[in-house]
């Protein structure tokens, strides 16, 4: 029987990505918070700048702990919670909130998740393009 290790989200990838959707925020013009969750939702890197929209922060963690959870982007994920749509409860099922906008996205290593990124602070298509950006900075 053979084992496949991969190898864990480290603080080195954390800050990667932090820079890079940084950079690719500011490349824009736009302030925004990031934040990086390893495969067991524990902080990793977080960044939020002053000159950023206060609530900013809590919004890219929750973007990172949602696309952890569901190990999907977050775009995807807006029709589900409609009235009708498959996770339409789930919201109140976990003891976090959830949150469905663009910005949060699962980061995989050799197939298997190891970590998620969120990005707020921008619209939401800009933090979806910050985070991959920062995601494709890894591979």
């Amino acid at each position: 029987m053979s084992t496949t290790v991969v190898a864990p989200l480290t603080i080195e990838d954390a800050e990667l990505l932090v820079a890079t959707a940084r950079r690719a925020a500011e490349d824009a013009g736009v302030t925004v918070s990031v934040t990086v969750l390893d495969a067991g939702g524990h902080l990793l890197a977080f960044r939020r700048d002053d000159r950023a929209v206060l609530i900013s922060g809590e919004t890219s963690t929750r973007k990172a702990y949602t696309a952890l959870q569901l190990n999907a982007p977050t775009a995807d994920l807006v029709d589900a919670v409609q009235p009708g749509g498959l996770f339409h409860t789930l919201p109140t099922a976990l003891d976090r909130p959830l949150l469905f906008i663009a910005g949060g996205l699962p980061v995989h290593r050799d197939g298997r998740l190891i970590g998620a990124i969120g990005v707020g602070g921008g619209a939401p298509d800009q933090d979806h393009g910050f985070a991959t950006a920062a995601v494709k900075a890894l591979v």
